[in-house]
């Protein structure tokens, strides 16, 4: 009877490790996760923001996870390659991806996608935000948002937005804007910053939106003015300069942020202990420094937040995307 007992009990904790075995891996199931190094995926090229905040907060995680974070730049049509590399990756939290707000926008913007954002990634944790600006030359006669209303009511044909590539945030967030202040204007897309940048100099384009960041430098020496930033709050970075809501536009949010995200079906201890360090690193006050002089501001948040702001933004810019009468690639 006793060694019937033994047999039925050993049978059951073998149908109970067989049902555990799609989700979890010995190492997550045992606690020991991780035990070997990690690549961290960042779907845009070395020196960027994303790259600055992966590498930032990537150091921290491994200190914490006392195993190597080996950040791989995977740049290329607005992060499907990177996406690609990490659905084709074992999901067993040994892979991990930085999203962004492409990612949001590119389930409306391409007409299929190898992938999809919000079925094929789990979410890990947010690692932070950083405004757009609205930027004019230093000797345009447009000093706040109501100048350029106002201009662009009074001159519409006069007047244009530039931005850079279609499809990009600060290009929605140009459609956005016409959307909340009532206005027309022709959006004009360019190939990359410097262009952009160049045109909003010699007075080709009258505004424009572009990421604050990269951009401090020539804001804080005057080179560039900016007027309004798109965030719903007052960048850290540019206390001075008031908020497209504070100029009116009472709804208008725009945010780019980073976040971390893994493959679906990752064991869901794996990324219980990912987003506990995530956040014990951006609680960091050094870790928090060295962000914000990228122009990045600390955020973290639980996986379920970061979903919700995945799905909430796919949506928004669907609309905008929609209504701006965008092409989808």
């Amino acid at each position: 009877m006793l060694r019937r007992r033994k047999a039925l009990c050993l049978a059951a904790l073998g149908g109970t490790a067989g049902l555990l075995a799609p989700w979890a891996t010995p190492a997550a199931a045992q606690g020991s996760f991780p035990d070997k190094p990690i690549r961290l995926l960042v779907p845009n090229a070395a020196g960027g923001v994303a790259d600055l905040t992966a590498r930032t907060v990537g150091q921290g995680l491994s200190e914490r996870l006392k195993q190597p974070v080996v950040v791989e730049n995977r740049p290329g049509a607005g992060g499907i390659v990177a996406g690609q590399a990490l659905t084709s990756s074992p999901a067993d939290g040994y892979t991990l991806m930085v999203a962004t707000n492409a990612h949001a926008i590119s389930k409306s913007l391409f007409r299929s996608l190898p992938f999809d954002p919000i079925k094929d990634f789990v979410p890990v944790g947010l690692m932070g935000t950083f405004s757009i600006a609205l930027l004019v030359s230093p000797k345009s006669p447009i000093r706040s948002v109501q100048d350029l209303v106002q201009k662009l009511k009074s001159d519409p044909s006069g007047t244009n937005i530039g931005t850079i590539s279609v499809g990009s945030t600060q290009n929605l967030a140009a459609e956005l804007f016409k959307t909340a202040a009532g206005v027309e204007a022709v959006t004009v897309p360019f190939n990359g910053t410097p262009a952009l940048l160049t045109a909003l100099l010699r007075d080709d384009v009258t505004v424009a939106f572009e990421i604050v960041a990269p951009l401090m430098g020539q804001i804080r020496d005057g080179s560039l003015r900016a007027i309004a930033v798109t965030s719903p709050e007052r960048a850290a970075n540019l206390p001075d300069v008031p908020t497209l809501r504070e100029a009116g536009l009472k709804d208008f949010e725009v945010t780019s942020w980073n976040a971390l995200v893994a493959p679906a079906k990752t064991p869901a201890p794996a990324i219980a202990r990912l987003n506990t360090e995530l956040n014990t690193v951006l609680a960091d006050a050094n870790i928090r420094k060295q962000l914000l002089e990228a122009g990045v501001e600390a955020h973290g948040g639980t996986p379920e937040s970061l979903g919700a702001r995945l799905s909430t933004e796919a949506g928004k810019w669907a609309g905008v995307i929609e209504k701006a009468g965008i092409e989808k690639q």
